[in-house]
């Protein structure tokens, strides 16, 4: 295929999440044809799975400028830029409208299989450039197609492959065996049915960031409810004064709030904590579940575990396109120094874009939480600026795509889902990232009057 057809293909964007369909909209402002494939029936699939969660970060900061330039002309209202939204707000106000704008260009139950370079396997080198990508796709009748594009922006997040609970990386031994007993999410306690399952019994949370400490405080709340419920927190490190994270002097108070209920969960027998455990095995024991140890220690008997460590990329489909991606992090080799989880927090991941994004193959970029691989320190904001440069270098103006149009705060802004019933409880000090001029504990508890979501947390 010559050059000028090539150009006439569109740019496959895989998944139709908030960084994906902001990628549509930046292509389409270039004059580009995006193509958004979306496993789901629906845009934000992934983000309706925790509807119920409220977002670390306002309005302001989870909404791209391209978009909203899609969206004004439909007489669109931005939602309040100071007001933190729940997962439910963010699809209902803003993804699908925003994927209902795009029409046609985005596509629901077509699940990505397969990238590569139109009869061309990962080994062969001859003329691999000038061909376009051929993206396969199943549909959900299990029906199959084949597209060319001409680049293709994987957008496709991480939220469908979490994490196993075994410490080495690995599915512990016995895990797959018990896993109608094992989740992955934070339990959303609203739904009668969940409640059943954890209400009056014993559960193991595994995990020490934002998720674990959510599942921890709900679990505490269903607690003074409910005789009997209470929680093993499982914690492959000891327990020390910063588990809980910055606590008052967080600089994000809703993060802050939620590391204070944790503690408070603890403190008040609701939860005990189980430290420098790295699990090996899950052993049946009568009707109950026993978490065993590398060093041989057992848990008390739980009825149910839920595994919060984290996320992981699915990178099964790009097995034929020339990835260069860090041995540790499996994020793109240039951005991975830039991410490194033992080195930065999200406030200090400095803005980038194509070109720590750009892969040994030509024109495929890993953009939003797939980026980061393993990385836990993804920003809503920094993916719009990813996809921003992106299609700046797509469209073949490099100076863009090289310029920086991203200024974090030095303290950050941190995405992210927390308990922060009060959607204005942190603008006193001065917004998400600011220390409160009189931190205390947040109040966490029902949902107010009027509210659409509870206050589940869990990553975003």
């Amino acid at each position: 295929m010559n050059a000028s057809a090539a150009e006439q293909l569109p740019v496959v964007v895989i998944g139709a999440g908030p960084v994906g369909l902001a990628a549509a909209a930046h292509l389409a402002g270039r004059g580009i044809e995006p193509l958004v494939l979306e496993a789901g029936p629906s845009a934000g699939t992934a983000v309706r799975a925790w509807s119920h969660v409220r977002l670390f970060s306002p309005w302001a900061e989870v909404v791209d400028p391209a978009a909203e330039k899609l969206l004004a002309p439909t007489g669109w209202i931005r939602p309040d830029g100071a007001a933190y939204p729940s997962g439910g707000d963010w699809v209902q106000r803003y993804l699908q409208p925003l994927a209902d704008v795009l029409g046609e260009r985005v596509r629901y139950d077509a699940r990505v299989t397969g990238v590569a370079r139109a009869g061309r396997d990962r080994i062969v080198d001859s003329g691999r450039e000038e061909q376009p990508f051929t993206v396969h796709i199943e549909r959900a009748d299990g029906s199959e197609e084949r597209l060319l594009a001409r680049a293709v922006v994987d957008a496709s997040g991480t939220w469908s492959t979490p994490n196993p609970l075994g410490a080495n990386g690995l599915p512990a031994l016995g895990e797959r065996a018990a896993g109608d007993r094992i989740s992955s999410r934070v339990p959303d306690l609203r739904d009668p049915v969940v409640r059943a399952r954890f209400a009056g019994r014993r559960t193991a949370v595994v995990g020490t960031g934002a998720s674990a400490f959510t599942a921890l405080a709900h679990l505490a709340d269903l607690a003074e409810e409910e005789s009997g419920t209470h929680t093993v927190w499982v914690l492959r490190r000891g327990l020390t004064g910063s588990t809980y994270g910055g606590g008052e002097a967080d600089q994000l108070p809703a993060r802050g709030a939620l590391g204070l209920r944790a503690k408070k969960a603890v403190d008040d027998g609701h939860a005990s904590a189980l430290t420098g455990f790295r699990t090996a095995a899950v052993e049946p024991e009568g009707d109950q579940l026993v978490l065993v140890a590398e060093d041989g220690r057992r848990s008390e008997p739980v009825d149910q575990v839920v595994v919060l460590t984290g996320l992981r990329p699915d990178l099964s489909f790009l097995s034929e396109v020339r990835l260069g991606l860090d041995e540790r992090l499996q994020a793109p080799t240039a951005l991975a120094p830039l991410i490194d989880p033992n080195q930065h927090s999200c406030g200090t991941v400095y803005p980038h874009g194509a070109n720590e994004l750009s892969h040994p193959e030509k024109d495929v970029y890993l953009v939003g939480m797939k980026s980061y691989g393993r990385a836990p320190t993804f920003l809503a904001l920094t993916g719009y600026e990813q996809v921003r440069s992106v299609a700046a270098a797509l469209a073949g103006d490099h100076e863009a795509a090289a310029r920086v149009e991203l200024t974090l705060p030095e303290t950050g802004v941190c995405g992210g889902a927390g308990l922060f019933d009060e959607p204005n409880a942190a603008q006193d000090g001065g917004g998400c990232c600011s220390v409160p001029a009189a931190p205390q504990l947040i109040t966490l508890g029902a949902v107010g009057s009027g509210s659409s979501c509870s206050t589940t947390g869990g990553g975003c």
